[in-house]
């Protein structure tokens, strides 16, 4: 369901990405290009990140002026976000803007939401006048950010597929997990086999996952403990839910690392990717998977020691 937060959101995209177009839907723009001098016109094809349409042309295209005050927009847009709160002069000077210039950037990302106001602290030494206006990147200004860093991953995941192998991505995600499983294996350490599903969700939530963990339904009453009737493991956020709804390779090696830091099989029930609203996994018991691991034990023995 669609809140007034999340069509923002979109909007907020719309407006930072500008002629950038997502893998698989057609646009008249190209990935974006090499920043040319402030207020000056980009080539065809090279807008990056950037505010509002301008005039279009006939056939849908934009203008190269219009592709020129999507480029610098963004440019102001991504200093902000790297500086922190600046104000315009220091904002204009660093990109070569005249005031007019500046402020009409400004003024156009506040009436998008992708930036705010906030007031500079004012101390004794700086004597009297108005306080310094800042301008601020707002959430929906970092989101919009944060997705055209999804876009370019996914471009770059799919040209890895095309020219090595799904293979490669398999891979490539199974790379990516490993630091994260190095990390919190040293967390867990230490950890009793009782609490290790919990200090795992606070490990996710600290990498901002938005974690928890709890019994799994069923399992919980005075002759049941999670540790015997299985855990569930919750992630409210996904910070790559975008780049995993086309590469589920990015999922399944999550949900190997979790079980090889439990301990414990585990089994993915829903994620963010596929469009559940939390990604669920459950893990199993430690009595059940004592048992699991007993009957493997001894159907390897049977074989003459030999595995499956």
């Amino acid at each position: 369901m669609r809140t007034v937060g999340t069509e923002r959101r979109a909007a907020a995209r719309g407006a930072v990405v500008g002629d950038a177009v997502r893998p698989g839907r057609p646009g008249p723009a190209g990935p974006a290009g090499p920043a040319g001098p402030a207020g000056s016109a980009n080539p065809a094809g090279s807008a990056g990140p950037a505010g509002p349409a301008g005039p279009a042309r006939a056939g849908g295209g934009l203008s190269a002026q219009a592709r020129a005050e999507r480029g610098t927009r963004a440019r102001v847009a991504r200093l902000i976000l790297e500086l922190g709160p600046s104000t315009a002069s220091v904002i204009g000077g660093r990109l070569g803007l005249t005031p007019a210039a500046i402020r009409r950037h400004l003024d156009n990302l506040l009436a998008e939401g992708l930036i705010e106001t906030r007031t500079a602290r004012t101390y004794a030494s700086r004597g009297r006048g108005r306080p310094a206006r800042l301008f601020a990147i707002t959430d929906a200004g970092r989101s919009a950010f944060e997705h055209t860093y999804d876009d370019l991953a996914s471009s770059a995941l799919r040209f890895l597929a095309e020219e090595v192998g799904p293979g490669a991505v398999e891979k490539f995600a199974r790379h990516q997990v490993s630091e994260l499983e190095r990390r919190y294996g040293a967390v867990l350490a230490g950890v009793a086999p009782a609490d290790r599903v919990r200090a795992l969700a606070d490990a996710l939530s600290a990498d901002g996952y938005a974690a928890s963990a709890d019994a799994a339904p069923g399992s919980t009453g005075p002759e049941h403990s999670p540790l015997l009737g299985g855990e569930q493991l919750c992630q409210h956020h996904c910070p790559v839910a975008h780049v995993a709804a086309e590469f589920p390779q990015l999922c399944e090696a999550e949900t190997e690392s979790f079980s090889r830091l439990l301990g414990r099989p585990v089994q993915r029930l829903a994620t963010i990717a596929h469009g559940d609203g939390i990604c669920t996994t459950h893990v199993t018991g430690r009595s059940l998977a004592d048992r699991q691991g007993i009957s493997a034990q001894a159907s390897a023995e049977c074989r003459g020691g030999q595995p499956w």
